[in-house]
């Protein structure tokens, strides 16, 4: 089978460090092309992809007959206008997370992805990695019993101004950048919905969100988060049901915080842990999503359950600015 032409929009350091690697040496996938206007960032993506393309500008990597896929790495605020380019283009299209910036801009997406026939997906790359995989098939097949809660976390420390995370202008912000993981990791691996917000606790600093303290009701558990671009670097998930209990601790930058492990204690007395070493879910990612083009196979992360986690943080901004007394003002 041919494989998917791919090009990526913009030079950013992550498309060049993990998204363009990885679009490299996925089964049926080749990097093709690339735009930017500056050689020494294009020179950094020929030294592992020889003979890529290098356009100049975004319009004209659109225009190329030649290319059938596009990766987005842009700042928050441009995904939607430059995925709805891509799709009227005729490519499909990979758009880094959060694809857009309320629930409603989903609307937009689904409509020009329905009426260009192509295949328009968030980068969200957990969802590929069978840590999560098992960890949805442990808990929806009963392994701790009836669950009762969940709890998340995920913290970075970035103090730095001139980041991309912490300027407003570009849709900025530690529940944008890393919030959705916590958010969609529950709901992807318990199926469910929040019903409510019941806490929502954020700090702002310089007009973005750097600590958030989140609780909330699903139907069948309840849910806490923490997450934080003003803390030192630690992530996990645990569910807990009434006959065991499930924790991640590495389930959002699998090998690069740390080992992706998985551990189940149940009441059973069994401790039992499984460990995914070599695995990379963004090549996994790449291949889905590629097979999915070529086999008509269903896209594990539609924009559907994107547009999900986005309304659960529609939920957490409006929960915090109706908040009365709540530390939700400005300053770190």
């Amino acid at each position: 089978m041919k494989p998917l032409r791919w090009g990526v929009l913009g030079a950013a350091s992550f498309a060049h460090q993990q998204m363009a690697p990885a679009i490299q040496v996925a089964k049926g996938a080749e990097l093709a092309a690339l735009a930017t206007s500056d050689p020494a960032k294009a020179a950094g993506f020929a030294a592992f992809a020889p003979g890529i393309a290098v356009h100049e500008s975004y319009d004209a990597l659109l225009a190329d007959p030649s290319i059938d896929a596009v990766y987005i790495p842009l700042p928050n605020h441009l995904h939607v206008d430059w995925t709805t380019k891509a799709l009227e283009a005729g490519k499909h299209v990979l758009c880094e997370k959060p694809i857009a910036m309320a629930a409603s801009d989903f609307d937009r997406l689904i409509a020009a992805r329905e009426a260009s026939g192509k295949l328009a997906a968030e980068a969200f790359m957990i969802v590929h990695h069978p840590q999560l995989i098992r960890a949805r098939e442990l808990v929806q097949g009963g392994a701790i019993g009836r669950l009762v809660h969940v709890d998340a976390v995920f913290s970075f420390f970035n103090d730095d101004a001139s980041n991309i995370r912490n300027r407003p202008d570009a849709g900025g912000g530690g529940l944008r950048d890393i919030g959705v993981y916590t958010f969609g990791a529950a709901r992807f691996v318990t199926g469910q919905e929040p019903e409510r917000i019941t806490h929502a606790k954020l700090r702002f600093d310089n007009d973005v969100d750097v600590f958030a303290q989140v609780a909330a009701d699903f139907p069948d558990f309840s849910y806490a988060a923490v997450v934080s671009m003003r803390m030192f670097p630690h992530q996990g998930i645990t569910f807990f049901g009434e006959k065991g209990v499930l924790r991640l601790t590495c389930p959002f930058n699998a090998n690069v915080f740390d080992l992706a492990a998985l551990t189940l204690e149940t009441d059973t007395g069994s401790v039992v842990t499984e460990r995914w070493p070599a695995t990379n879910h963004y090549v996994l990612q790449v291949e889905n999503f590629c097979k999915s083009v070529q086999t008509g196979a269903a896209y594990p992360c539609p924009l559907e359950f994107s547009r999900g986690t986005q309304h659960m943080m529609d939920m957490v901004f409006t929960a915090s600015r109706a908040q009365v007394g709540g530390d939700n003002g400005q300053g770190s």
